[in-house]
């Protein structure tokens, strides 16, 4: 397993984030339909809203595990923070970085794994919409495209949210 490195402008990165006061907050409706549709859509057993802080990926909003919480040092949230656009992991049973990652040869079985970065318009990235599959799998374009518009719609939602707070 090879953690993410930790990039030179996390604190600020981190700044962001706890500024929009959203860590450790209750469901959020709005939040839940988002992962709920993903879920559905992609016909994934797993689709989370994923934050991350110093030490953990946080999930604001989840489906289809009960968990609320990982360890940062084996997300794939944390990889996918340094990356411009989708990080997709056809099989993560084939990839170095995540063969032997807990998330993998244990519950919850991450086998195929899409992230879409959410950048926020500050230009750092807090967290993922991610979808999680237990068997290989990956997108076309017409379904990147999908991912793509559900992380843009759910960052006009966690736009609105900072906004009111």
């Amino acid at each position: 397993m090879l953690p993410a490195p930790i990039p030179d402008y996390d604190k600020e990165r981190l700044a962001v984030l706890r500024d929009m006061l959203i860590l450790d907050t209750p469901p959020e409706e709005r939040f839940d339909k988002i992962v709920a549709f993903a879920a559905q859509e992609f016909d994934v057993p797993i689709a989370l809203i994923s934050l991350l802080d110093e030490n953990r990926q946080w999930f604001k909003a989840k489906v289809g595990v009960d968990m609320c919480e990982t360890a940062r040092d084996i997300s794939f949230c944390g990889h996918v923070i340094l990356q411009p656009d989708l990080f997709i992991i056809p099989d993560a049973r084939a990839d170095e970085r995540f063969a032997d990652n807990p998330l993998v040869t244990n519950p919850p079985h991450a086998i195929f794994y899409a992230g879409a970065p959410l950048r926020m318009p500050s230009g750092f990235t807090i967290g993922t919409l991610c979808l999680i599959d237990h068997t290989p799998r990956n997108l076309d374009a017409t379904e990147m495209a999908i991912l793509t518009s559900l992380r843009d719609l759910l960052l006009e939602e966690l736009a609105d949210r900072s906004e009111a707070s």
